[in-house]
């Protein structure tokens, strides 16, 4: 296992770029720490294939350098990088049993078979797959291919990283939930450094301890599942992440304060740069129903079962709110409350308020 560094990293496949446009990964900066859970999320096209390949070696960056704990392995081919790779389409060999499958990474380095039979045993265990292991791998069900899938990956202790490419992605999805779990629970049994590329932020989050979040070729964020839900460094993490995402609306400094549709919105703390044209961000589990505040109207009750998703027409604006029992008819005149501490202004897409103490 290793601390893997990405430092400076660009890529464009162009052979001579003219501009940034032209870079599928803008600029990374990144550094997985050894032993560590981490998420590599965003949409289809945002650069996280691109990026996993150059980890894995099948494709050598435009610029920057990618270092395993000391040793620069920037240029070295993918069997010279200790690594293991999980893919969203199981690689099982169909032929063989469960056993056979599980031993394949082990017996092709030449690992002494007590050993092999040793740490068989042990990935089965944990996958819970221990009864399988004298079935043929063409008679498994799509779930269970995946994890022997998964533990061709995790079998081998001498890995520098475990790299899983949209793991679940054709699982069945009253099983995503136990395999991520499974997952899960495997990474806090053998602390092997993971990163788990996914556009689901739900697969994301439930698995990582840190998420790093892409957008057009750039990291946007990195940090806990709590922190990318509660502080958005930048509109698109408060609005790709949450169900629904963040409130991203039109505002205004002015006067000393920040105005939303002529109203006074407080904010968590002072803001960075000059007056003028912002957008002020709350999500909807901080906005509620008060008795004075933001006048509104309701142009939506959605029932989502132990809450409600109340839409308020501020003006033109639409708001969204998350609420817990009655809430009022469409139509209904009401008023908003936005939580303080909660209320962020960014500018130009990322953050300028200063955290509230």
């Amino acid at each position: 296992m290793a601390r893997i560094t990405l430092s400076k990293l660009r890529h464009s496949y162009f052979d001579l770029p003219s501009g940034l446009d032209d870079y599928a990964l803008k600029e990374i900066d990144v550094t997985w720490e050894d032993g560590g859970a981490y998420a590599l999320l965003g949409p289809s096209g945002c650069g996280k294939s691109t990026l996993l390949n150059i980890i894995s070696g099948l494709l050598v960056p435009s610029e920057g350098r990618v270092l395993f704990g000391d040793t620069d392995v920037t240029d070295l081919p993918p069997d010279q990088r200790n690594i293991a790779q999980v893919f969203q389409f199981p690689v099982i060999y169909d032929t063989m049993t469960v056993r056979q499958n599980l031993a394949f990474p082990l017996k092709n380095r030449g690992v002494a078979q007590d050993r092999i039979e040793a740490r068989v045993r042990e990935i089965a265990e944990m996958l819970e797959v221990t009864e399988m292991l004298d079935t043929r791998a063409s008679n498994l069900s799509p779930d269970n291919k995946q994890k022997i899938s998964m533990g061709r990956g995790l079998v081998r202790d001498d890995v520098n990283v475990v790299m899983f490419d949209e793991p679940l992605t054709v699982i069945d999805p009253h099983l995503k939930w136990k395999l991520r779990s499974k997952l899960k629970e495997l990474h806090q049994r053998v602390r092997a450094t993971m990163i788990y590329v996914t556009h689901d932020q739900t697969e994301a989050l439930t698995f990582a301890d840190k998420v790093v979040v892409m957008q057009l070729g750039e990291v946007v964020q990195i940090g806990t599942p709590v922190e990318l839900f509660e502080r958005p460094a930048h509109t698109f993490v408060g609005h790709f992440i949450g169900s629904p995402g963040m409130n991203i609306l039109p505002g205004e400094l002015r006067d000393g304060g920040a105005f939303l549709n002529g109203e006074r919105v407080e904010l968590e703390g002072p803001v960075q740069g000059p007056n003028g044209t912002v957008q002020i961000g709350i999500r909807p589990e901080f906005v509620s129903l008060a008795g004075s505040g933001m006048p509104g109207r309701v142009a939506n009750v959605s029932d989502v079962g132990r809450h409600s998703i109340v839409e308020v027409h501020v003006g033109d604006l639409p708001v969204k709110a998350k609420i817990e029992g009655m809430v009022p008819e469409q139509g209904a005149e009401v008023h908003l409350a936005f939580r303080r501490d909660m209320t962020r202004a960014y500018r130009d897409g990322w953050i300028v308020t200063e955290a509230s103490s």
